[in-house]
C-alpha cells in the first residue's frame, strides 16, 4: 500500500476537491457494517511509559482461543488477510491485515502526549478524528473530547448523535444530506493526556460505554 502517498498533503488536496460545501456527495463510498465486539484500554505507567491497545472479536467467539483461565477470547481480525500472492492484502511478514482498528497515540516532541482509542467498527477513524479535532482546535479536555456529541457516515447516511440541535439536521438536510439518528452508533472512547510541562496524567472515559479512567 502506497502509505506515503496517503499521508501526503497532496493526496488529501486532491480528496478534499470532491467535497461539496453546499451540497451533498451524490454516490459517497460507506464503510462496511461488522460484526462481532471490541474493547479499548490505555495505560500510562509512573515512568511515562504509554500502552494503546484495542481487541476485537469480529466474529462470534473470534479466533476460538482463550487467554489461559482468563475467559478473555483472543480475536480473529487477521482472517482479514488474503492468500492471493498478488493481493495487496496477502499475509506476509510485518503487515498488519486491513481493518478499522486504531489503537491511536499522539506524540508531542517524540515523547507520548496523547494516548486513546474510539472503539466502534468503522466509527474508528470517524471518531479519532472528532475527538482530535475537540481536543486540538477546540481546546477541550481530555474528558470533553471524547464527551462530546459525535456524528458518523454509514451506509450512505449522516447519524447525528441527539445533541445535535435541530438547525444542525435542517442545514445537512438542505445540502441533500439523508440524516438520521442512530442507537448504540457512537463507539466508545478511552484516553489519557500526559502534560508535556508537568507530566500530569489526565484521563477521560466515554460515558456511553461501561469504562474508566482510573489512577493508582
Amino acid at each position: 500500500m502506497p502509505v506515503p502517498r496517503l499521508i501526503s498533503k497532496e493526496y488529501a488536496a486532491e480528496r478534499r476537491k470532491l467535497i461539496d460545501r453546499n451540497h451533498a456527495m451524490p454516490s459517497p463510498r460507506p464503510g462496511l457494517p461488522e460484526n462481532g465486539d471490541t474493547v479499548y484500554l490505555t495505560v500510562v505507567d509512573k515512568d511515562r511509559n504509554a500502552v494503546s491497545f484495542i481487541n476485537s472479536l469480529f466474529d462470534a467467539f473470534g479466533s476460538g482461543l482463550v487467554a489461559g483461565e482468563t475467559g478473555i477470547v483472543l480475536q480473529n481480525r487477521g482472517a482479514l488477510f488474503r492468500l492471493e500472492p498478488k493481493h495487496p492484502n496477502v499475509i506476509a511478514p510485518h503487515k498488519r491485515p486491513f481493518h478499522t482498528l486504531i489503537p491511536g497515540m499522539v506524540l508531542k516532541d517524540g515523547k507520548p502526549f496523547f494516548s486513546f482509542g474510539v472503539m466502534g467498527g468503522d466509527n474508528q477513524p470517524q471518531g479519532h478524528v472528532q475527538v482530535l479535532a475537540n481536543l486540538i482546535d477546540f481546546g477541550m479536555d481530555v474528558q470533553q473530547a471524547g464527551e462530546s456529541p459525535r456524528f458518523r457516515h454509514a451506509n450512505g447516511e449522516v447519524l447525528l448523535e441527539s445533541a445535535f440541535d435541530g438547525t444542525v439536521r435542517a442545514g445537512l438536510g438542505q445540502k441533500g444530506h439523508k440524516v438520521s439518528g442512530g442507537i448504540d452508533a457512537w463507539g466508545g472512547y478511552q484516553g489519557i493526556l500526559i502534560d508535556p510541562r508537568t507530566g500530569v496524567l489526565m484521563g477521560g472515559s466515554d460515558p456511553r460505554k461501561d469504562g474508566l479512567a482510573i489512577g493508582w
